[in-house]
């Protein structure tokens, strides 16, 4: 195990299994990565550990036969490099759907109420008591949400928006989905972002999405309209949201993931209308300990011979 991970867990491997444990929440460096395939039957890695093409080089032919990722997203390990080594890679999906659903919200409401702005407020002894005009801030009921990837984590957003706030839903995906609500599909993620009050950024991380919110759909959004980003850092062009921001090209974002995490640009830090967390998106207890049995159930499968539940390569 990479990291260290709930008790529970680590119980539960130890079962089955002689479990070594990392002492530390660094990520991984390169040596121990090549490492780890070596020593271990099985490595239970998780985000930052950049099990990437040059690490399975080296290591022509691993004892490491699973990779059981801890989190949905992998784009951290080269599932082909780790296909043409003989190594399967897992990972947890349905653990972390409604942990990250709920981040969503969190942050859409935190933005568009001023929460933080009010709390900085509050807490620096600056607040001089309620009036009708302090602070106002959008109301989220009855807005359009845009989601821009409707996968597990983006039909969850979309549901709680309609069924809870009774928001209209547009989205943009590969193609149109069969859903429960009703939800209007955009033909790009410009055409999304022109149509939405919030644009939520829900899309799997990896080459492939690296910048999709660039430039142009931010410029899309408008001046009303705020980002909020529960994917992964670098599908956003942090630059652009930078410049966006100060120029009041959109109102506001509510962020959970960055580009470089976890450094966070001191401009980001610096703007009242930017609400940061740090990368809470399934930082609860019970949900940990699922993603955790989950990648455990995985390992298992994986060195008794049988498919993984999760395999993803």
């Amino acid at each position: 195990m990479t990291r260290p991970l709930p008790e529970r867990v680590v119980a539960a491997a130890r079962q089955d299994f002689e479990v070594e444990v990392r002492e530390t929440n660094a990520p991984m460096k390169p040596g121990e990565m090549r490492a780890a395939l070596v020593l271990y039957d099985g490595v239970l890695p998780t985000l930052g550990d950049r099990f990437d093409a040059d690490v399975f080089a080296e290591s022509a032919s691993p004892r490491c036969k699973v990779l059981a990722n801890f989190g949905v997203g992998y784009n951290h390990i080269d599932v082909a490099a780790a296909r043409d080594a003989g190594v399967a890679v897992t990972n947890t999906p349905g653990a972390v759907t409604d942990a990250t659903a709920d981040i969503a919200l969190t942050l859409m409401l935190s933005v568009a109420r001023r929460a933080g702005e009010g709390e900085r407020l509050l807490r620096a002894g600056a607040w001089e008591g309620w009036h009708p005009t302090q602070m106002l801030g959008m109301h989220v009921t009855g807005k359009t949400v845009g989601i821009l990837g409707m996968g597990r984590i983006g039909q969850a957003i979309a549901r709680r928006c309609h069924f809870g706030f009774g928001m209209q839903v547009a989205y943009h995906s590969r193609s149109p989905k069969s859903l429960e609500f009703p939800a209007q599909h955009a033909e790009s993620p410009e055409a999304l972002a022109e149509a939405a009050d919030f644009l939520v950024v829900a899309v799997p991380g990896g080459a492939e999405t690296r910048h999709l919110v660039g430039a142009s759909v931010l410029k899309a959004m408008g001046a009303g309209a705020f980002l909020v980003n529960i994917a992964r850092g670098d599908v956003v062009d942090e630059a652009a949201l930078v410049d966006a921001l100060e120029s009041g090209a959109i109102a506001g974002a509510g962020l959970d993931v960055y580009e470089h995490e976890p450094t966070v640009p001191d401009a980001l830090k610096g703007m009242e209308n930017a609400v940061l967390l740090p990368h809470l998106g399934t930082a609860a207890l019970e949900v940990r300990e699922a993603m955790g049995l989950m990648s455990v159930d995985n390992l298992r499968a994986a060195l008794s011979g049988e498919t993984p539940p999760n395999l993803v390569n």
